[in-house]
């Protein structure tokens, strides 16, 4: 039975990614240590962490033609109640954000710029949600 889903990020600078999670996002997180350098202190970027995310759900949109021709793609978003006091709260803890809340249709967003890899889209969905539907057993 599945349980999870398990999301990867791929980076150029992963403790700077990590980082970002741990620090700006204050995910809670484990450190495996079968992955870390041997003697990596837990908590620390450069070991391997792994970020609890809480609820999650999965959309899934036709490609567009400015996508590319036949160029699927993932893109990862992060839902929030208010997108205006998220935005000013993750600056806060020294997030940089590419520009301001927009209405983008599907709800208000902005950007998070993420070290080390592709920005994180913060939004406010005017969408029906399904992260919050009971587990099938």
């Amino acid at each position: 039975m599945l349980t999870a889903v398990h999301t990867l990020i791929y980076s150029s600078d992963p403790p700077a990614t990590r980082a970002f999670f741990r620090d700006v996002l204050q995910w809670p997180f484990v450190s495996d240590a079968d992955s870390s350098d041997a003697g990596a202190d837990p908590g620390d970027a450069t070991s391997w962490l792994i970020f609890g995310t809480g609820p999650s759900e999965l959309g899934v949109h036709p490609l567009m033609p400015s996508h590319g021709a036949g160029a699927p793609q993932h893109v990862m978003s992060l839902v929030c109640d208010d997108v205006e006091a998220t935005a000013r709260e993750l600056t806060e803890r020294g997030a940089h954000l590419r520009g301001v809340p927009e209405d983008r249709g599907y709800g208000i967003a902005i950007d998070v710029e993420v070290p080390g890899t592709n920005d994180i889209q913060v939004y406010e969905p005017r969408h029906t949600v399904a992260y919050q539907l009971p587990a099938k057993s």
